[in-house]
């Protein structure tokens, strides 16, 4: 996940590896940081975690298999839990430090690894892919910054590895920066999708402690369909059921709704 440069005063701070530290603040509790870039906060991590996860879970008709590539902290495998049509989660994560980290700091999102639906794979997400090939429903991607390593995960070969893993009417959904810190960038993505994924859309949430207090995703399926219109729909019971703070099904439709100047951009 990406977020502002930490520049909050620490109540207090805990040094867990060279690029990995901890710490936690009067109104946002504990953070997650990975090189120098906060990655997660406690006070808003769920509407990141839920958008990234429903958006393409409630997009496709039947999302029996997931990939999560990334999402060391947990908190995407704790969200596609909850989905009652997913029967199998795989995450593959490279940086196995990255879990102990959040297990023994941040349980309330690595509650996400004790599903009975995961299988978690420590290893290189790239080759696991060209290993699986046509056997996911959705893949989500939940990556850092496009920095260092996290680059290729924007690249126009990134996405045919993904088109690659899914089946017939898959549906992808993957972390793209925002347009107000980024629009090129974000551009740039979307075209890289678009080489190899008939439906491309970009869709925002709200987090308050990401740049600009915004987020964006790459929503993509192999096929036409209106991503926008979710094939599933929960009442009031379910999201209280599922402990659903932030997604809905108008949330859905109403996050593909984008400004005149970033809708000139993109299309």
């Amino acid at each position: 996940m990406m977020m502002l440069w930490c520049f909050y005063r620490c109540l207090f701070f805990v040094s867990l590896l060279n690029n990995v530290d901890l710490t936690s603040r009067k109104h946002h509790g504990k953070a997650l940081i990975l090189d120098g870039i906060i990655q997660c906060t406690e006070h808003d991590e769920f509407s990141y975690q839920e958008m990234i996860s429903f958006l393409p879970l409630c997009a496709h008709p039947s999302p029996a298999k997931v990939l999560i590539v990334g999402g060391g902290d947990g908190g995407v495998a704790r969200e596609v839990h909850k989905h009652p049509l997913v029967k199998e989660i795989v995450q593959v994560e490279i940086d196995a430090e990255v879990i102990e980290a959040s297990k023994r700091y941040l349980p309330f999102m690595a509650v996400g690894f004790d599903s009975d639906k995961l299988t978690l794979n420590i290893c290189d997400g790239f080759q696991y892919m060209k290993e699986h090939k046509d056997e996911f429903d959705v893949i989500i991607t939940d990556s850092s910054d496009p920095i260092g390593p996290a680059v290729n995960l924007f690249t126009e070969s990134y996405f045919g590895l993904l088109k690659g893993a899914l089946r017939s009417g898959g549906i992808i959904c993957s972390q793209n920066g925002t347009v107000w810190a980024g629009l090129d960038h974000v551009k740039e993505t979307m075209e890289h999708c678009r080489k190899h994924f008939t439906t491309v859309k970009y869709a925002v949430a709200s987090v308050p402690t990401y740049p600009s207090g915004q987020i964006g995703f790459v929503v993509a399926s192999l096929d036409e369909r209106d991503l926008t219109v979710p094939k599933h729909r929960f009442g009031e019971k379910e999201l209280g059921e599922m402990e659903l703070r932030y997604y809905n099904s108008e949330i859905h439709s109403a996050s593909f709704v984008l400004p005149n100047f970033v809708r000139k951009v993109l299309q």
